[in-house]
């Protein structure tokens, strides 16, 4: 997919809600992107359209590093890999067994090295201003 923007947040949500339309587990999403771009924003408006409860309290796993959630297309696990100290620590979360069986949302999927799924949707993010940023999806 070509670069999309200027995007508001409010159309990242639209453009997160169209991708979920098309997932299925098992499912690995790479959110690329800069701190404040947008990755948490993506994700819960993705989470949100695959449990079809726009209300859906979805908090952002800086803290807890994975939230997990049940869907009708399947368990949604949403990582937020920023504070990872080593990509051994994936191991212990259950991360590579939930690759295999959900639709996993990384950010800082970096902090994944080697772990990291070579099958996979990049979401990549970029901050053309305050209210507005550029999206990128490939699928590989």
């Amino acid at each position: 997919m070509t670069p999309t923007g200027p995007l508001t947040l409010s159309d990242l949500q639209e453009k997160a809600k169209q991708l979920a339309q098309s997932l299925k587990a098992p499912c690995c999403i790479a959110l690329w992107g800069d701190m404040g771009v947008g990755k948490t924003t993506f994700s819960k408006a993705l989470i949100r359209c695959l449990s079809k409860d726009n209300d859906l309290e979805v908090p952002s796993p800086t803290f807890t590093l994975v939230q997990t959630y049940s869907t009708p297309k399947g368990d949604v696990w949403h990582c937020d890999l920023y504070r990872l100290n080593s990509p051994d620590e994936v191991l212990e979360l259950g991360l590579l067994e939930a690759f295999q069986t959900s639709i996993c949302l990384i950010e800082w999927p970096d902090r994944l090295e080697n772990f990291l799924p070579r099958h996979r949707i990049n979401v990549y993010l970029d901050i053309i201003d305050e209210d507005h940023r550029s999206l990128r999806i490939e699928k590989i």
